[in-house]
């Protein structure tokens, strides 16, 4: 069965890893600062802080901008649960702002109005997390003035999209936002087994969310409240959680980095070649906005019919034929978690029709472009049937 993601992994990567297991340090060593390094030196951040997923990068990121119980946080409901889970780590309330159906992130003319039409200041936003669905990026000089106006702060979730780029700057430069966080699972831009990064130009967010991902512990005396008992001392100073990444994951993670190019080019080769052989007269393919470059870890489809059983067809049709697509993403708020929480179909409509309509065709640096071209092949013919 051929999957809609996979990663690639060479003999470089292999090596690298054993030589992590060999090195004696297999965690809290130098792999991982090298990593955060050059993360860092590629998205054109000044800090990283890296974690075992990007789900604690986002919880480390909300909790440093000061996130708690009486605060709410707003994000798309297009995109993994985790989120809007990160605001609910911290105590806070979650909501959502509907998307825009060409790019399927947050729409900024709904996120305006929705700001303006929140009276009480207590029920706006304190963190807005901004989804970079599908590898691109949202409208964030746009957001970023909605911010600068109504006084919330900006987390890029950018996990889908290390390698885009925005006005022709990388996203996680942090132009516009206050913290970027990228994802290394399996299925990503690049492979770490598993991992995260946090990434700021902000000096004291940076120390903060180090502090949060290894217990709120440090051994740094000049962060001390009060002398040190000596080498072995150490202090905690906040709560905090082990969300540390592993040199082994670093190792393989700084691996793949070296190659993310090559990645990136294979992943826009087989998105230009889908987008030629679907046909427009049933099929739309993802948008491109002129000011932006998407990293494609996911090439998403929609059926110009608004009816599921299109969609259904569709998947079904591929699965049949040994190949396995998705549906990225069930809206959060429709999740049965989230009902409980009061939310209810119908409350984000852009959001529901998207998910009636949507489909993850598959998009890998080692797909075939023939592979690729049976793909649009089966989904035009399914397509066009009554």
């Amino acid at each position: 069965m051929i999957p809609y993601a996979r990663h690639s992994l060479s003999e470089d990567d292999i090596t690298a890893v054993v030589n992590a297991l060999r090195s004696g340090n297999l965690t809290q060593g130098p792999m991982v600062p090298a990593f955060e390094r050059a993360v860092c030196n590629y998205v054109g951040s000044k800090y990283g802080v890296a974690t075992n997923s990007a789900t604690s990068a986002l919880h480390i990121a909300c909790e440093s901008l000061g996130a708690k119980s009486g605060d709410v946080i707003w994000t798309s409901p297009i995109s993994f649960v985790a989120s809007a889970n990160c605001a609910l780590y911290c105590g806070a309330s979650i909501d959502f702002v509907d998307i825009d159906p060409q790019t399927f992130n947050i729409c900024p003319d709904l996120l305006h109005k929705r700001l303006v039409r929140t009276k009480n200041s207590s029920q706006r936003p304190k963190i807005l997390i901004v989804v970079h669905m599908a590898g691109q990026s949202a409208s964030m000089d746009r957001i970023y003035e909605l911010a600068v106006r109504f006084g919330f702060s900006i987390i890029e979730d950018a996990s889908h999209s290390l390698g885009a780029e925005y006005n022709s700057r990388r996203v996680g430069c942090c132009e516009f936002s206050d913290i970027a966080v990228f994802s290394f699972h399996p299925s990503k831009i690049i492979a770490a087994g598993e991992g995260g990064i946090a990434v700021t130009n902000d000096k004291e967010l940076a120390a903060n969310m180090e502090l949060i991902k290894s217990h709120g512990v440090t051994r740094d005396r000049d962060l001390f409240d009060g002398p040190s008992d000596g080498d072995w001392y150490y202090q905690q100073l906040c709560l905090g959680y082990n969300y540390r990444l592993s040199d082994i994951h670093a190792a393989l993670g700084l691996s793949q980095l070296e190659r993310i190019e090559q990645f990136l080019k294979a992943r826009r080769a087989i998105a230009r070649h889908y987008d030629e052989q679907l046909d427009p007269e049933f099929i739309l393919a993802p948008f491109r906005g002129e000011n932006r470059r998407s990293s494609f870890h996911l090439y998403i489809i929609k059926t110009k019919s608004p009816s599921t059983a299109v969609r259904d067809r569709l998947f079904d049709a591929l699965v049949g034929q040994g190949i396995r697509p998705n549906v990225h993403y069930i809206p959060i708020h429709t999740q049965p978690f989230f009902r409980k929480l009061g939310f209810k179909s119908g409350d984000f409509p852009n959001a529901e029709d998207y998910y009636r309509r949507a489909l993850s065709l598959p998009i890998f640096p080692d797909f075939p472009l023939s592979e690729a071209s049976r793909v649009a092949d089966i989904i035009n013919e399914e397509a066009k049937l009554p």
